[in-house]
């Protein structure tokens, strides 16, 4: 058994090359061979977001604060509360983060697959974040 006791992991900022304004991130819980499953989590300030990535083995985000937004490539940018959970599938691209005015968190779990858990690609600009 492992307990991690809340505060004694550090918080980082998310880098810039994968968001857009400002994220924190909390380390929940890392992968131990053999699991493969991480967890950490993520707070936007308003208008902050993730770039487009994908993940190998996909991703569920648990929102437990705030109000914000999801989309998937091709679909519509979806509005997400505290309780939804949102599953993206294995491959799928997309991107999330707060809403224009309100600050959001979410719980992100994702599997590493040969050690890789996340491709990020380009980022979100403004003009379709606001769309």
């Amino acid at each position: 058994m492992d307990i991690k006791r809340g505060g004694s992991q550090p918080s980082a900022k998310g880098p810039s090359d994968w968001f857009t304004g400002t994220v924190r991130i909390d380390p929940l819980f890392a992968a131990a061979a053999p699991a493969r499953a991480a967890g950490n989590a993520v707070t936007f300030e308003p208008n902050a977001r993730t770039a487009w990535h994908t993940h190998p083995l996909g991703q569920t985000l648990i929102v437990i604060f705030g109000a914000g937004l999801v989309r998937r490539e091709g679909g519509p940018i979806e509005e997400i509360r505290p309780g939804d959970v949102v599953w993206f599938e294995p491959g799928e691209k997309h991107w999330h983060g707060a809403s224009p005015t309100t600050a959001m968190t979410h719980i992100a779990i994702q599997e590493a697959l040969d050690g890789k858990a996340v491709d990020w690609m380009e980022k979100i600009s403004d003009e379709d974040y606001a769309r």
